[in-house]
Formats: structure tokens, C-alpha cells, sequence
């Protein structure tokens, strides 16, 4: 299901510059985009969103969202609407993954301090809010390969429960060059973190990120403009990885959303 679907219109009172557009129904994980009168103030799920100079606003959907969205939107003129999105549910299958390195399933205690310091690095790189829109292109697979996870699945490693999928996985052989699906700038590369091994962090503006793990090689460096289908790194299978694959996670802020329903969007 795409992420923005069956376009409502919730205003035409002043013709198309002045129109209210956003989906009546959006999937779990989906990236929303909608209309507003440009120069609108736009708050949803406590941010104010940016809104582009043409008007185009866009969030993301949390895996386990429930509907009704709530979009509070003042148009210049200063009267306000809310718009209101279902959100649909979405089914999330048991993956079982094994041959993972155990320390990566449970990690030593002696480790913990080090996880938490990585991950609060990625995450302080997801807050960027840029006012560039390269989100609103059609994004590209990064590479071609053999989907072996899918986003939101509940996963079990090697018999342990750990959390939601957070992204789409694609195998493919160690060295496999790795593309940028839209253009962006580079806020966070390493070749060696505990759980994600190579990581990497493109910033498409508006909140709107991706992530690239298990990474053998990166070509970029953080603060480097990057165009689609520019390679940016190449497959390996360091940190919590089974073989050889490509992990590519998309985030709104801190909201993890679905890569699939970004690629269909453009489609």
C-alpha cells in the first residue's frame, strides 16, 4: 500500500494556491506528504513542520500508529483546519534470524556503555532539519539484490527476541556498490560500530533520513553533498549481520518509516 494515497481535498475556497491536501489514509510506516498555502504554520505529533516555499509539508507514520492523525494547519490568512488521516494497519510476520556473532544477540555488560553512546550519536544525526526537499523526489533502490527483511517484522535472532526490523534488507555480495536513493547530505559515518558495524546517514531535509548498515566501505564523509544514484559505500556484513547484505532504515526525526512504501510513493 503507498504511503500517500487517495489525495482529499480539505479546502478550495481560493483555488489551488489556497487548498487543504492530504491523503484520507495512510499505511503504518508510511511517508505522508501534503498540500497547504504556502506560507502556512503546520504542527502534527508536536513539531511544527516546515512547510517548502511552494507549500508541500511531509511527516512520517510510526509503525504502531493509530488512527485518526491529527494535522493542525494555519493558513496565512489565519484561520486554522485540522485534517485527519486513517491510519491503516499493517501486518507484522515472525522473522527468525540465525548465525549471527553472539555477542552481538547479547552483548556484554562491559558493552552497554558503548552501545548507547553509538546510538545516541545516530540518533542526534536524525534531528537534522534541513529546509532542503531532496525528500520529495522519487526515490531509487540503492542497489538490486534479493530482499531478505522486510520493515517491521518482529525479529528473533538465533532464538532471542529482539526488536522490530527497523528497515529493508537486500542481500548481495560483500563489496557491492552501494547508491544513494535521493540526494542529501552525509551526518554520520563509521565503519565500526558495535550492532551496525559500517554505518551510514544521509539527511534528505525536513526531518527525513536514511541509514546504511552492516557497511564494508564508505566513499563519503559527513558534511558531504551527495546526488542520487552517486555510490556512497559498499555491502559488507559488520556488526549484528548473518552475511553479506545491505540494511537501509528511513526515518522521519526519530520515527522509523518504511523504505518500501517510500519507493512505491514515487510510483
Amino acid at each position: 500500500m503507498s504511503g500517500l494515497l487517495g489525495l482529499a481535498t480539505s479546502s478550495v475556497a481560493r483555488g489551488d494556491a489556497d487548498r487543504i491536501v492530504f491523503p484520507e489514509q495512510a499505511s503504518q510506516g508510511a511517508m505522508v506528504l501534503g498540500k497547504v498555502p504556502a506560507g502556512s504554520v503546520v504542527h502534527f505529533a508536536g513539531r511544527m513542520l516546515r512547510v517548502t516555499p511552494y507549500g508541500t509539508v511531509g511527516f512520517g507514520v510510526a509503525r504502531d500508529a493509530t488512527g485518526p492523525l491529527g494535522i493542525d494547519v494555519q493558513s496565512p490568512d489565519g484561520s486554522h483546519h485540522l485534517a485527519r488521516i486513517e491510519v491503516s494497519k499493517r501486518d507484522w510476520p515472525v522473522e527468525r534470524v540465525s548465525g549471527v556473532p553472539p555477542k552481538t544477540v547479547d552483548p556484554p555488560p562491559q558493552i552497554a556503555a558503548r552501545i548507547r553512546r553509538e546510538q545516541a550519536a545516530v540518533a542526534a544525526a536524525r534531528e537534522r532539519d534541513d529546509a532542503r526537499t531532496d525528500f520529495t523526489a522519487a526515490f531509487i533502490r540503492p542497489l538490486d539484490g534479493r530482499i531478505s527483511g522486510r520493515f517491521g517484522n518482529q525479529r528473533i535472532y538465533d532464538g532471542k527476541a529482539g526488536s522490530a526490523h527497523s528497515g529493508m534488507d537486500i542481500a548481495a555480495p560483500r563489496g557491492t556498490p552501494v547508491k544513494a536513493p535521493a540526494g542529501g547530505i552525509v551526518t554520520f559515518a563509521a565503519t565500526d560500530l558495535y550492532l551496525t558495524g559500517g554505518t551510514l546517514v544521509i539527511d534528505h531535509g525536513h526531518g527525513f533520513s536514511s541509514n546504511f548498515l552492516h557497511l564494508s566501505r564508505i566513499d563519503v564523509e559527513p558534511g558531504e553533498r551527495v546526488e542520487q544514484g552517486q555510490v556512497i559505500a559498499a555491502v559488507g556484513s559488520s556488526g549484528r549481520a548473518s552475511g553479506p547484505h545491505l540494511h537501509w532504515g528511513m526515518n522521519w526525526f526519530d520515527v522509523r518509516i518504511d523504505p518500501q512504501l517510500v519507493l512505491e510513493r514515487g510510483h
